[in-house]
């Protein structure tokens, strides 16, 4: 009775109870629901709606990262990780060393790769595909989920093939599914400020649309805590959602906190905890038609992740085992975190911890329920 008599007391109350009743909101709605500083009756109504759409579970998912390289012909403002060729810190790694990182995943119980590096102004379009294909003959029963939006266009230029071509080609040689990074914010006039040479927001639609129409889902993402508006992120969501209401191809939407250090922006603060949860509640209020919000441990850090499983959030990623991107730009959090810390902290938020693999399938284990047992 107290929290309804709180969020009857509210300016936003008539946006809180659309959300709980099911209603969509509109681009209005979300931007007061950014300009309002009631984070716990955001909040709290985002976590209605998270339980109404995946109950009292928390996703998680056994993967490591493989960032083949990161020398890249686009030099984005807000990007700690890439490198010109013949500068210091480039690297590009050898079909090798990535079927050794890859082979050593299974090995540990991985179920996913994810596979992303920098547009390689030299790198053939034959070398993407072989990578996919000896990673699938070497490890059959791994989930490869490979190549940003803005890498498949920028193999299409490569192969001088249609991104819908050039999606099929990949997708044949074991291809499994598409992140959803290289979104930053659509916004063409921050786009135009901050990655003037990357691929449009559009073009980022236009290529999430043709890999689904292929029957290849992803994931998607929105890069906050820049220089972007309150009607930027909103604008943002409301693109994401009408494609998922084409397309259904989205499994998951991840918010990414900018990381400042090391880039053109580092003068720019780093985001608050307070932000962080905004973003994360009204994403969890406006994407009504996707069924995961995920919290990315990496960006996010690892306390917060936790408390924002309260905040919308039904997934916190998973083992991860040597992320770069991020780190690059000056995150303090582990490159890795053990099953064991895992369901540790998603117990702690009073969540029940369930392995998935990439698609949201539930992975059994006998060692794992064991683990789950004594956690």
């Amino acid at each position: 009775m107290k929290m309804e008599k709180l969020l009857k007391s509210l300016s936003i109350y008539d946006i809180l109870q659309k959300a709980e009743q099911g209603e969509r909101l509109n681009f209005a709605d979300g931007v007061r629901l950014f300009k309002s500083n009631d984070i716990l009756p955001i909040g709290h109504i985002a976590n209605i709606v998270r339980e109404q759409k995946n109950g009292n579970t928390a996703y998680y998912i056994t993967n490591r990262h493989i960032n083949y390289s990161n020398i890249c012909k686009n030099r984005c403002k807000f990007c700690a990780f890439s490198r010109d060729k013949e500068e210091s810190g480039s690297y590009e790694m050898d079909m090798g060393e990535i079927l050794e990182k890859a082979v050593a995943a299974v090995e540990e119980g991985a179920t996913e790769l994810h596979i992303v590096g920098g547009l390689h102004p030299d790198i053939p379009f034959g070398f993407y595909i072989k990578m996919l294909r000896e990673i699938h003959e070497s490890c059959p029963d791994i989930h490869i989920q490979a190549f940003t939006a803005v890498e498949i266009e920028h193999l299409s230029q490569i192969a001088r093939l249609s991104v819908h071509q050039t999606l099929k080609e990949l997708k044949e040689a074991g291809l499994g599914s598409l992140p959803g990074g290289g979104a930053e914010v659509f916004s063409p006039k921050i786009r135009e400020q901050l990655c003037p040479e990357k691929l449009s927001g559009d073009g980022w639609l236009q290529v999430m649309r043709e890999a689904h129409t292929l029957g290849l889902r992803s994931n998607a993402t929105m890069l906050y805590g820049h220089v972007e508006t309150h009607e930027d992120r909103i604008n943002h969501l409301i693109k994401l959602r009408e494609l998922q209401d084409e397309t259904g191809g989205f499994m998951s939407f991840i918010p990414l906190a900018f990381h400042p250090k090391n880039t053109e922006l580092s003068n720019r603060s780093s985001t608050t905890a307070m932000l962080d949860l905004k973003v994360i509640s009204i994403s969890r209020l406006m994407l009504d038609n996707f069924d995961h919000i995920k919290a990315f441990w990496i960006m996010l850090g690892i306390k917060l992740s936790q408390v924002s499983l309260s905040f919308g959030v039904d997934d916190i990623d998973g083992t991860v085992q040597e992320e770069k991107i991020t780190h690059a730009a000056g995150a303090e959090t582990p490159e890795a975190l053990s099953v064991r810390e895992i369901i540790k902290l998603i117990k702690e938020a009073g969540r029940e911890p369930v392995e998935r693999d990439t698609l949201y399938n539930p992975v059994r284990r006998k060692q794992r329920d064991v683990m789950l047992q004594k956690a």
